[in-house]
Formats: C-alpha cells, sequence, structure tokens
C-alpha cells in the first residue's frame, strides 16, 4: 500500500514516523511512503516585497529542515519512500497529494490538543480526519 505521511517536523512526526517503521506490514513489502510536507503560504504583501524566488528558496529551505532528517532516518529502514514539499493550506494540501498520489492510507503525528483547544484553535489533524475520504491514522 501506498501511505502519504504528513510531516511537520514536530515531536510528534517524530512518534508519527517511528510508528510507521515499526509497524511496516501496514504497508507491505511492495508498499511506499510518500513523506509530504506542506509549507504555509505568505500572504501577497511579503511575495510582492521579497520577490517570488525569495519566498520559493524560504520555502524550499524551511521545506528541508524538516524532510532531510526524516530521509536520513527513513534511508535506514528497509521501506521505499520518496518526499516532496508544497506550499498551501495544510490540510487541503495533504487530502489533495494524497489523492494525487492515489495513497491507501494517511499517516500523520497529531499534537493532541484538548476539546477546547480544538474548538478554538482548530486542528489539521482534525479537518484531514472530517474532509479525508481515505483512512487516517493519527499517532499521538
Amino acid at each position: 500500500m501506498k501511505v502519504l505521511f504528513a510531516a511537520d517536523g514536530s515531536e510528534y512526526t517524530k512518534k508519527a514516523l517511528a510508528f510507521l517503521v515499526t509497524n511496516g506490514e501496514l504497508i507491505g513489502a511492495d508498499g511506499e511512503v510518500v513523506v509530504l510536507n506542506v509549507q504555509p503560504p505568505m500572504p501577497p504583501r511579503v511575495i510582492a516585497l521579497a520577490g517570488a524566488d525569495a519566498v520559493h528558496d524560504y520555502h524550499k529551505e524551511e521545506a528541508g529542515k524538516v524532510l532531510e532528517p526524516i530521509k536520513t532516518f527513513m534511508a535506514r529502514h528497509p521501506l521505499r519512500f520518496r518526499s516532496s514539499w508544497v506550499v498551501g493550506p495544510a490540510a487541503e494540501e495533504i487530502i489533495k497529494a494524497a489523492h494525487t498520489e492515489k495513497a491507501g492510507m494517511i499517516v500523520m503525528g497529531t499534537h493532541g490538543h484538548g476539546v477546547l483547544a480544538r474548538a478554538l484553535l482548530g486542528s489539521v489533524a482534525q479537518r484531514v480526519v472530517v474532509d479525508s475520504d481515505l483512512p487516517v491514522l493519527l499517532v499521538k
């Protein structure tokens, strides 16, 4: 099975990744992990001020800070993987990428906010669970 792994670089991402490689049977011998980092979009005025190339380079650098340690970690495990990054609203981009990749499941860490915090702040994981028609595995 192909799995889309949403990575934000937090401790929760690390826990979810450890769970995934420890339970590789979820993916199977022929499966693949697609690691995705979603960078938040910059306001148009910042893009106008800094320039599109500078903003692209910034996003690329920030995504690299998340993805490079994951690549190093994944290279030590027998799972096939590749990584990519996009810019946009996190939940929407995660679901869109899962469909584009024809993933069978989305895996991501969750910060485990309480009910009140989720109600006030929202949660990327919560939005992915609600909006996705694919199975979503959250690791806390």
